[in-house]
């Protein structure tokens, strides 16, 4: 592989070939102008270890090629007349046709896909990377300015371009269906097939009838209110995360034998993103649906069947995009390749084969 960056617009290699790939891309990006409610996170910046989302199929991990990319960006404000030095973090995995992970949030990381990115890689490519202001894609001010829908659809596309791929196939899961359905609108031809997995949709009706608290149990709502309260109070610690983790993770699974797993997944996140992204979506009116009623492309939408995201939901992106396949998971709510994996996997594998023949 080899290792280079980008200098007034010419690329430049490096003299020495390594697996590990570090590049700098130098761009400007002009002034533009979730996470699902319940996964608000701490905004301490301590990083935890990959939890461990799929213990099975070690022998597969095992011969998947992975290389660490670096994408430096530079991003001019023009309310703040400074310049912003961002850091976008990503990672590829597998060797085949390109597909781009988004995972949710927003203000989480994709530390916590990677398990879902080498289940993917045995064909494929896959890419996973850390939205702006999130993991180690390093905004140095955050703020209304720096964090925006049309700026995190920029990233990506830059990202494309870094990689040098005419097209690619965008999974985007949760708030990350919404986030590729978004790019989608955007840059229709880049994409050439798209998977919606327990997205929130193609506009913000989600949030008038979502109630993640409404799926716990009594004793959970009272440890999460707890804990809430211990957070917002300036208990930030791991514990404390984690605590509160343990009694909102339940509302996203079907099988609670994961919770330990979602818990550890729901300390990643930076509360200041999540509520900036969705400050933007609110404001820009997000909705897509009339830009992708002509969108070609096939397109799987999959989620469980005990999902948080109601199934008409689902229903509604289906009757939007006019070459979809719509699946649902039995005895499956958020987390299909954690709780059903064969169902899951084997559902994204057969859509997958069919795009790349």
């Amino acid at each position: 592989m080899d290792r280079g960056c980008l200098e007034n617009g010419h690329w430049r290699h490096a003299t020495n070939k390594e697996a590990f790939h570090n590049s700098l891309l130098v761009i400007s990006h002009p002034q533009s102008s979730l996470f699902i409610p319940g996964s608000v996170h701490s905004n301490a910046g301590s990083q935890s270890a990959t939890p461990n989302w799929r213990t099975g199929r070690p022998h597969c991990f095992m011969k998947i090629f992975h290389c660490y990319y670096l994408l430096l960006l530079l991003v001019s404000c023009q309310t703040t007349a400074q310049e912003e030095n961002l850091t976008i973090h990503f990672q590829t995995f597998g060797e085949g046709p390109p597909l781009l992970i988004i995972n949710g949030g927003p203000g989480m990381s994709s530390e916590g896909f990677v398990p879902l990115a080498k289940l993917l890689a045995h064909n494929h490519q896959t890419i996973i990377f850390d939205q702006r202001g999130t993991g180690r894609s390093v905004l140095e001010n955050i703020n209304r300015s720096t964090v925006t829908m049309d700026l995190m659809v920029s990233d990506m596309e830059r990202l494309r371009q870094q990689l040098q791929l005419d097209n690619w196939t965008v999974f985007g899961h949760s708030f990350g269906g919404m986030l590729a359905a978004y790019y989608a609108a955007k840059h229709p031809d880049k994409i050439a097939a798209m998977i919606l997995s327990s997205s929130g949709g193609l506009d913000l009706e989600l949030f008038s009838y979502l109630n993640i608290n409404g799926k716990l149990s009594a004793t959970d709502r009272e440890q999460l209110n707890y804990w809430n309260q211990k957070i917002a109070s300036g208990d930030t610690s791991y514990e404390a995360r984690l605590k509160r983790g343990g009694h909102l993770a339940p509302a996203y699974l079907y099988d609670k034998t994961y919770v330990p797993i979602i818990a550890e997944r729901l300390t990643q996140g930076n509360r200041q993103v999540n509520q900036l992204v969705f400050s933007d979506m609110r404001e820009i009116g997000f909705d897509c649906k009339t830009a992708l009623k002509g969108f070609s492309s096939p397109v799987l939408i999959i989620q469980g069947e005990e999902d948080i995201i109601d199934k008409k939901t689902a229903h509604k992106t289906a009757g939007i995009l006019p070459n979809n396949k719509l699946v649902f998971i039995k005895k499956c709510a958020h987390y299909g390749w954690l709780e059903q994996p064969e169902a899951y996997i084997g559902a994204v594998e057969e859509f997958l084969k069919k795009v790349d023949n």
